[in-house]
């Protein structure tokens, strides 16, 4: 017995197969897009989340608005060994988040430049005419002063902080020189500067407030966002569980005399003995960069230290007068006489291939042929680490450990200049693409570079004194890294640099954001009388409108995408409905006799 047709009649079938197909159409159509607003939202939602980071960063570069009287200035006079600069530097009211920074900026002019100033030599001239000291640093104060509105200058804070040339004199003659300063000054300008803030700052307190400007810089001290690297950190606070927050980054700077190293040490660190515990006093500093001593959401410990004699042009100097010495003394057991005449040089692997050199020290004079061997410069530079029990300390400084699989380093000055100025490697840094480049940069001939140099192939910084010492300084550097400071090889967290965000970051923006951390704490506690001034909210809010709108955008979109969402779950769910009615449409005509 034949089984009864479960088939439409043909015009019926054409009738509901069309139906279904306009159904499957408008389910696609639908789907589609929801897909592809929802596509474009995450766009927006992206470029707006873009845009509010670097909002501020754009609104730097602009020229500062003086008009403004929300705005609070601040002048440091940095007094170096070969000058004096000073900075002039500004921030809107604090947000009210006891745990944010103050947004420090550098104020720029009508022409879009910092406003800074140097004027030579360093102060430390003045050893013996210590009262002419104000007047020296006259022209300073007032082109700061022409800069900063007059209205503002007496709640302007002004530091005087003295580097490396006045650590060099007595300590009474630095403070002859200060006290006529803390004298003169406020007699002639009223901004906002006592005793305490002028003052002859330590190596370590520079590079601890170069450490801060750097990661100041690059938003370190924000609150990390999902995407951000952090680390657990351990303070010295008793009972304090451990916080995560951003990770910071680590600075290395080699100049031409010294060598300096700044990173964060976020863990406890056990010491395997007092003398080390003691030794590592004069290396760590800890400090709380926050506006509340009872938060420690702020507090970092900073390992610091300068390595005098280290920098570029000082090591070269030290390799070339162990030359000197190494070679009379053993031209003394020696008919040979290598070294001391052109036709018998003394070749020197860390030269470049056929490059001639003479170096004179005292009545002696000692002819170098390059050899261009990098891997035996290697071995022939690093003796002048002074390696101590694994460490590069010639005085057995005590070193902070590096977790180096959760870091970041930058490498500034020499760094950034044996990587890119002729081997255009600067940036991120790989220890075998630089060896392979340097040792091929060691074994061109002379003549070969000096004609690419012509022809400007190197970068506009490379000049002659470049070429004939890249290949010390390359192999320097790279021992300096590796074996000095042992970073593996393989470490891929080093980046050289010569600029942050295209603009170039002093240790004195670290020094402002140090000494005015306790400025919000008194904004906060004035909070009851500002609220009485509706002049300061409107013009905190017109500051900050661009950041705020984009926010409000963010929720928006936010919203829009969840009820996107919402709409295509309930778009299945009544398809499956639809879907299961059919089925037990089906069923039931089955069951029909």
């Amino acid at each position: 017995m034949s089984q009864p047709s479960r088939c439409l009649p043909v015009d019926q079938q054409a009738t509901f197969c069309f139906s279904g197909s306009k159904f499957k159409m408008k389910t696609f159509l639908s789907t589609f897009w929801s897909f592809f607003l929802e596509y474009i939202l995450h766009i927006l939602m992206f470029l707006c989340l873009f845009s509010s980071r670097y909002l501020s960063s754009a609104e730097s570069m602009e020229a500062t608005d003086v008009l403004n009287p929300a705005l609070n200035y601040g002048i440091v006079v940095d007094c170096g060994s070969s000058g004096s600069r000073v900075f002039v530097y500004y921030w809107p009211p604090h947000n009210g988040n006891p745990h944010t920074l103050l947004d420090v900026r550098q104020m720029r002019g009508h022409d879009r430049m910092p406003v800074v100033k140097k004027i030579k030599p360093g102060i430390s001239t003045l050893a013996n005419t210590p009262t002419q000291a104000s007047d020296y640093l006259h022209p300073l104060l007032s082109f700061a002063a022409a800069h900063v509105p007059k209205t503002k200058h007496k709640e302007t804070p002004l530091y005087i902080l003295c580097t490396a040339g006045m650590r060099l004199l007595p300590e009474s003659q630095q403070a002859d020189i200060l006290e006529d300063l803390v004298t003169d000054v406020p007699l002639e300008f009223d901004f906002l500067f006592s005793r305490s803030h002028a003052e002859v700052i330590s190596g370590k307190q520079e590079g601890v407030y170069a450490w801060i400007g750097i990661n100041f810089v690059l938003g370190r001290f924000e609150h990390a966002d999902d995407e951000d690297a952090t680390v657990e950190v351990t303070t010295g606070s008793q009972n304090q569980q451990p916080i995560s927050r951003r990770r910071t980054v680590g600075i290395m700077d080699m100049g031409g005399a010294s060598l300096q190293i700044a990173y964060e040490v976020p863990s406890a660190i056990t010491f395997s003995s007092p003398q080390q515990e003691e030794a590592s006093k004069s290396v760590l500093a800890e400090f709380n960069l926050g506006c509340d001593v009872e938060h420690t959401q702020h507090v970092y410990r900073v390992y610091v230290t300068t390595f005098l004699g280290f920098g570029g042009n000082m090591a070269r100097q030290r390799y070339e007068d162990r030359l000197v010495n190494d070679t009379l003394a053993k031209n003394r057991f020696l008919t040979t006489q290598t070294g001391l005449s052109e036709d018998k040089p003394y070749l020197d692997p860390c030269l470049p291939v056929s490059l001639s050199e003479t170096v004179f020290r005292d009545n002696h004079t000692l002819y170098l042929r390059g050899q261009g061997d990098w891997p035996q410069c290697q071995e022939a530079v690093r003796p002048f680490l002074g390696l101590h029990n694994g460490t590069m300390s010639p005085g057995g400084v005590y070193q902070a450990p590096i977790n180096f699989s959760n870091s970041e380093f930058y490498g500034f000055s020499e760094f950034f200049y044996c990587t890119e100025d002729v081997l255009r490697l600067g940036g991120q840094y790989d220890s075998q693409k630089y060896s392979r480049a340097a040792m091929d940069y060691c074994a061109t001939k002379w003549p070969i570079l000096k004609q690419r140099l012509d022809n400007k192939l190197f970068s506009q910084q490379a000049d002659i004194s470049r070429l004939k010492y890249q290949c010390f300084k390359s192999a320097w550097m790279y021992e300096v890294l590796h074996s000095g400071f042992r970073f593996p090889t393989e470490y891929l967290s080093l980046k050289t640099a010569q600029l942050v965000y295209d603009k170039e970051v002093q240790w004195t923006l670290g020094a402002i954001l140090f000494k005015t951390r306790f400025l919000p704490l008194r904004d906060l506690q004035q909070e009851t009388l500002r609220q009485s001034h509706p002049s300061w909210l409107r013009s905190s809010f017109v500051y900050n409108h661009h950041l705020f709108s984009l926010c409000i955008l963010v929720v928006v979109l936010a919203i829009l995408l969840y009820i996107l969402r919402l709409r295509r779950i309930h778009q299945r769910e009544q398809r499956q409905a639809e879907a299961l009615n059919l089925l037990w449409a089906e069923e039931g005509e089955a069951l029909l006799p």
